[in-house]
This record gives C-alpha cells, structure tokens and sequence, in this order.
C-alpha cells in the first residue's frame, strides 16, 4: 500500500469513528467551553477517581493499539514514549525514522491515527480517557503555537474592542485556544461554525 493510500484509509476511517458517539477530541473541547465551575465535568471526576492500577490499565491497552496500527503504517522501529500532559491526558509519543507520513498534510493523518487510537481504546476499556497521539513533539510544536496565536487574538480583542475570528481548526486545536485562554478574564472563547470551518471567536468584556 502507497503512503497516499494509507492516509486516505486513516482519514477514512477516523470520519467513521468521527460520526460515533465516542469522539473524543469533540468530547474534551465541549468541556473546555463549559463554565469555569463545571470545566472538570464527569470525565474530570473519572480520571481523579482512576487508581494507579486503573491508570496503567488505560496506558498499556492505548499503547498496544497504537503498536497495532503502526505495524501497517511503519516499516521501521519505532518507540513510544507515555507521559502525562498538562491537561490530564495522556500522550503518546512516537519517535524513530521516516515518521512523516504519521503526520501527513497540516497533521491531518495524525489527528486520524489519535481519533482511532481513542476509539479503539474507549471501546476496548469502557470509558473515555483523553489521548493524545504525538510524533516526535510535532503537536507540543503546534501547541505553542496555538497558544501564541490565542494571546495575540486576546491582545487584539481589547485592542480593537471587538471579537477575532480565528482560522478553522479540528477539536483538538481549539481546545487548546479555549484553554489558553480561560484563565484570561479580559476575554471569552467560543467556537462558531460547522464541518470543517468550525473555528474560535475570542470575544472581549
């Protein structure tokens, strides 16, 4: 199978899951729009509730999936590396040679692999745990640049006086937008918009 090939079956696929009730990039930036008070959410007790145990359980079945896909994805070793983000989750960090084609055209391919990586994964554990699949610090990059990009909107918003569109992103990007910026109480945060122009408004008070 061509790399073409492949991303377009990974992207393929991941709309299937996508259109599930278990998408859970969809499920993280809902909760960053909620209410400060309401922000953890019952997703938010879960994982304060998950024993070491419980947390292993959910980082070795993560893992062996990943190791799963890329079998058919990479023809070269590959080592993935688990640690916890900031937010919580966790993420899974794919390193080794000639990685490219896992992240595909503007990350596409890669937000693919970590929509079926969550599904699988969810459907295999029984509840939902945020997962983020990352190649060689490619979206800790993108995350700051992100968080660039939702201060400089925010300076802007109070600047001008008036709200800033932001470009469209996938779930994953705008909840890094919604969170960079909850703690900030010159400004608020919405996303407007459907499909693929779903996008950020960061809105001054």
């Amino acid at each position: 199978m061509s790399e073409e090939n492949k991303e377009e079956v990974l992207e393929d696929t991941s709309r299937d899951a996508s259109d599930s009730d278990i998408n859970e990039e969809d499920s993280l930036e809902e909760t960053a729009e909620e209410p400060a008070e309401e922000a953890a959410g019952d997703e938010g007790l879960l994982q304060e509730e998950l024993s070491d145990e419980e947390l292993d359980m959910v980082a070795d079945n993560a893992i062996s999936i990943l190791q799963d896909m890329l079998k058919y994805l990479v023809a070269g070793e590959v080592t993935i590396d688990e640690y916890e983000g900031d937010e919580g989750e966790l993420i899974l960090d794919i390193t080794g040679e000639d990685l490219a084609i896992l992240i595909g055209r503007h990350g596409k391919t890669l937000e693919a692999l970590q929509t079926l990586v969550s599904a699988v994964t969810v459907r295999k554990i029984g509840f939902r745990y945020p997962i983020v699949v990352d190649v060689e610090g490619y979206k800790n990059r993108q995350r700051q640049k992100l968080e660039s990009i939702a201060h400089s909107a925010a300076s802007r918003a109070i600047g001008q006086g008036k709200s800033i569109k932001l470009r469209p992103m996938s779930p994953y990007e705008r909840r890094i937008v919604h969170v960079a910026l909850r703690d900030d109480d010159r400004v608020e945060t919405a996303s407007e918009g459907e499909g693929s122009a779903r996008h950020v408004v960061v809105i001054p008070l």
